[in-house]
């Protein structure tokens, strides 16, 4: 059994990466504790849960309660019926502040996604998290990442080094293909707040992409072929890249997982299950 710590935002965290990984590790015989900038239990993205705001007519009071495309864009039933478990958790009810957190009580470290800017950016600069991630890194424990969680990572400088904790590893994170067509989509269907889906813009002389998770991450490794993607020769290529398939706990073959060491990444909601397996099992190997 290993101790595990989620670190999480005060809101807007995607809850399908959060819970479904939860759900994975609990049952394997593994005990997550939680962290929040306040020591507060955080929320997730509601439109994630509900799918209510992500159709042309969201802003309306009333017809908003009538989601249509919002349903194919939220966390599915499995997500869903996950995230109700890990809210009743009573780990989840009393989390550590970030400033707080002592990295030696646990055993391996998860950092979930989410997209919202609203909620996420905080997370994603944190100081305070970005230590912590170092601490885990070079101290040898494992570490999971997923979808922005993976910038995080990537953002976390070693004092030792001068480069990032992910500096030698390959990875994968929220891949520019499946970031931009959820932001395409969402510029139609949530015309009023048509960038709800990019976390960083592109700022004036930027090209297209620049501050897409994907090439931040980039950035941050050794080489840039250490970023992976689903090599075309996958026999399963259409179902893990669609953005339309995800995968399940008896079904890992909509999921794309990078491992490298102690080390696990994943894109987006779609890997999630198999993300937390085989961090599961990067754990049992480390005890």
């Amino acid at each position: 059994m290993a101790s595990v710590l989620f670190l999480l935002p005060a809101r807007d965290f995607d809850p399908s990466e959060a819970a479904v990984s939860w759900q994975v590790l609990v049952n394997a015989g593994h005990v997550v504790a939680f962290a929040t900038p306040a020591g507060r239990p955080a929320v997730a993205d509601d439109m994630m849960l509900t799918g209510q705001g992500l159709d042309p007519w969201g802003a309306i009071p009333l017809l908003r309660n009538w989601p249509l495309i919002g349903l194919l864009m939220r966390a599915n039933r499995d997500a869903r019926e996950a995230y109700a478990g890990m809210i009743a958790d009573p780990n989840y009810g009393v989390p550590q502040r970030w400033d707080a957190v002592d990295a030696s009580a646990f055993d391996g470290l998860l950092l979930p996604g989410g997209h919202r800017a609203r909620g996420m950016r905080s997370y994603l600069e944190s100081e305070a998290l970005q230590r912590l991630v170092v601490s885990f890194f070079e101290a040898g424990k494992p570490v999971a990442a997923i979808c922005h969680g993976v910038l995080l990572a990537a953002r976390s400088i070693s004092k030792r080094t001068g480069r990032s904790v992910l500096h030698g590893y390959q990875t994968t994170a929220l891949t520019w293909a499946l970031e931009r067509s959820a932001w395409r989509v969402a510029r139609v269907t949530r015309f009023w707040d048509p960038n709800y889906y990019r976390t960083y813009l592109e700022q004036e002389g930027q090209p297209d992409g620049f501050m897409s998770v994907q090439q931040e991450v980039t950035r941050a490794l050794a080489r840039a072929q250490d970023f992976k993607d689903v090599p075309a020769t996958d026999p399963d290529y259409r179902r893990k890249t669609s953005g339309l398939q995800r995968d399940s706990i008896d079904d890992a073959r909509p999921a794309f997982v990078v491992r490298d060491r102690n080390y696990v990444s994943a894109r987006w909601p779609g890997d999630a299950h198999t993300f937390a397996r085989t961090f599961a099992d990067i754990l049992g190997e480390a005890k």
